[in-house]
Order: structure tokens, then sequence, then C-alpha cells
């Protein structure tokens, strides 16, 4: 009896707690189902892991970088630091066919010319190597390139001038950087047991960080003439005071001529005149692009000439340290005992002198170099074995 009573009491307060506790059970569960099951609930938490995601994507992505940046930066920033670059310069198949020879030179009576001289007229650089052509009688395909546009080099990576292309059996070898130019055809045309394309070869470009952290490129040997024969000492002497002299024009002589031509605004536009009469530009180019070339060139070296003034640091009077330029090289002249600094004819030094005076003899400047030092008899005398 009393077993049956317990039973029946407890049968009692489960029917009576059922619904409450069902309700409880719903509830529950209808919280579990909120907090874990929720649609808002799933995409937040997808959302917070995609943001995760890309955060630690970017962190690692920044920390590759930096470490790429530091290693390949480190190299830039050290002084001196050699950088791998191409060391050999492609073969052209063919001309573009847009190009539009301008001037030819033509010497003893050629009919054809196998080189193209991609220039500005008063660019010392394209002078000089003009300079050495035009010695030894050498013809040539004149392009004039636009100083401010050029179009006429748009099919090249190498975007300065001279640039010129030789012909060859496979089509044309492109030759960049004035000296090697010089070098490479003064190598070329003494022996031609070499072709153009290995002659070219033997000057590798080679990049480099300079002390003021930025990267140049220079082109090695470029002031070797490979078959020169050096056994004897006074070749060898001969040789090493051509190449210093050729130098010193690259490194010093030139980096006076600009500050000068473009002394004053309207000195630079004087010269900028006279270039478009030397590279008749009014005949090659719209009225347009000469105006440009002439008012917006005359301005742009202008401004900067003044840079240049201070980076070369140049006298504040800068005619002075043109003077000392020129009085330095006649002074050598005369010391080396001859006529020209290769003795009774002109050796590459001479013809790279000249070459980079030349390039401003209608300017303002060149006119007060003839009449403030000794460079006229020297020059003179270039200018009658060149013409």
């Amino acid at each position: 009896m009393a077993l049956r009573v317990a039973v029946a009491r407890l049968q009692i307060k489960t029917v009576a707690g059922g619904p409450f506790l069902l309700r409880i059970n719903n509830q529950f569960s209808r919280m579990k189902h909120f907090n874990n099951e929720s649609p808002l609930a799933k995409h937040a938490k997808k959302r917070t892991s995609t943001v995760r995601l890309i955060g630690s994507g970017l962190a690692i992505g920044v920390v590759v970088g930096a470490v790429y940046s530091y290693f390949s930066d480190s190299e830039r920033k050290l002084p001196g630091s050699i950088i791998n670059t191409p060391t050999k310069l492609p073969i052209m198949k063919t001309l573009p066919p847009e190009l539009k020879v301008t001037r030819k030179v033509r010497h003893n009576n050629d009919e054809h010319a196998d080189l193209i001289l991609f220039q500005y007229p008063t660019c010392p650089f394209c002078c000089k190597v003009r300079a050495f052509l035009d010695y030894l009688k050498v013809p040539y395909d004149i392009i004039e390139v636009d100083p401010m546009l050029k179009q006429q080099i748009s099919w090249s990576d190498y975007k300065k001038v001279p640039i010129l292309l030789v012909k060859s059996n496979n089509g044309y070898q492109p030759l960049t950087d004035s000296t090697m130019i010089v070098s490479a055809l003064a190598t070329y045309l003494k022996d031609k047991t070499f072709s153009i394309e290995d002659i070219a070869n033997f000057y590798p470009s080679m990049a480099y960080v300079d002390v003021d952290g930025k990267r140049k490129t220079d082109i090695m040997n470029k002031y070797f003439i490979m078959n020169e024969d050096e056994s004897d000492k006074s070749k060898r002497l001969n040789s090493e005071n051509e190449r210093k002299w050729r130098k010193w024009s690259d490194e010093t002589l030139v980096h006076s001529l600009s500050p000068n031509a473009y002394r004053t605004l309207s000195e630079a536009i004087d010269s900028f005149k006279w270039f478009s009469i030397v590279g008749e530009w009014e005949k090659n180019f719209p009225i347009w692009e000469t105006s440009l070339m002439v008012y917006g060139g005359a301005f742009m070296m202008w401004l900067i000439s003044k840079k240049l003034k201070k980076k070369y640091m140049l006298k504040d009077d800068v005619r002075q340290s043109l003077y000392e330029e020129c009085n330095t090289w006649v002074k050598a002249v005369e010391q080396n005992g001859g006529t020209f600094m290769g003795g009774n004819k002109p050796n590459l030094a001479d013809l790279a002198v000249y070459g980079t005076l030349s390039s401003i003899e209608g300017c303002m400047a060149f006119k007060d170099v003839q009449e403030n030092t000794n460079i006229n008899v020297w020059f003179s005398n270039m200018k009658k074995v060149i013409l």
C-alpha cells in the first residue's frame, strides 16, 4: 500500500511539473539555437574569420616585403655595390620602318653607309662620336632626335643619345655611350677579325651605386682599344695618357659646359636657336615642335644648369671654371711636345676634347673662351684635320 502511494505521488509530481519542465527545456533549446545556430551568428563568425585571414595574409606580406626590401635596398644603399645587369646588347634584325634619315655624311664618293647615328646636333657626346667618324672619313647616316619628345628612339629601351646602329651580317648592332662607341669602332676598324657583335661584348654593362646612393650604369673597359699593342713601354705610356685625358674630358670638361651655355635665360635661348640652325630643326620638325624644343628646352636647361653648377662645384662665375679647364688642356698638350696630344696627329683624347668643345662653338660661352684662353691654336688645328 505504502509503495503504491509513493509511486502515485511521484506520478502526480511528474504530471504536474511536466509542462513547466517542458517550457524550461524549450527556452533552453531556443537559447542554445540562438547562440550557436543563428544565421546572423554564423555570418558574424564567418566575417570575423575572413577578416582575420586577410589581416594575417597582409601581415605576412608586409613582413616578407620588408625583408625583401631591406636586403634589396641594402644593396642600393651601399656605395660601390655592383648589381647584375644584362651584358649583351640585342641585335636588331630589321630597322623600324618609321625611321627617317635626316642627313647623309659621305667621304670619297661613298654611296652607302653601314652606320646610323641617332643624335642631338650639339650634344657634346654626339659631337665626340661625329668628330671620330669625320676624322677617319667613315660614312654614316644621321637621324636627328627631338630632345623633348624623343619619338625617333621610341623603339629603344635606352632613351639617351648617341645611339649608333652598326650594320652586320645578322642585322644592326646597337652601341651606346659615346666613349664605348669610339673605343668599339676603333677596335673594329683597326682589325675586322672580330665581328662588331663580338666586339660589343668586350664592353659589358655594369650597374652600381654611387656615393649619393643612386643607381647608375656604366660600361666596363670603355676607355680601352682591345687590339692595341701595349707591349712596348712607350706605347703603353701613350695609351695610358690617352685614356687619362679621354676620362678627363668625360668627367671634368663636359660638366663645365651646360652651366656656361645656359648661364642666363637669354643665353640659353640663344644657344638653342643656334642648335636649331645647326640641326635644321625647322626643316626636320613641324614649327610647333621646333618652338617647343627652342623655348621649352632653353627654359629647362637654364633651370638644370643651376643644379649642375652646384653639383660639380663650379665657381660663382662659371666662365672662370670653363677657362681653367681649357687652359689645363692647352698646357697638357704643350707639355706633351706636339701639335696635338697625340703628337703630330690627333689621338682619341684630342678627338674627345674637340668634340666636347665643338658642341658650344656657336654659343656666347665659346666666344668668351676664345677671347680669354689659349685654346684657339689647338682648336683651329683640329678643325683643319677633321673637316
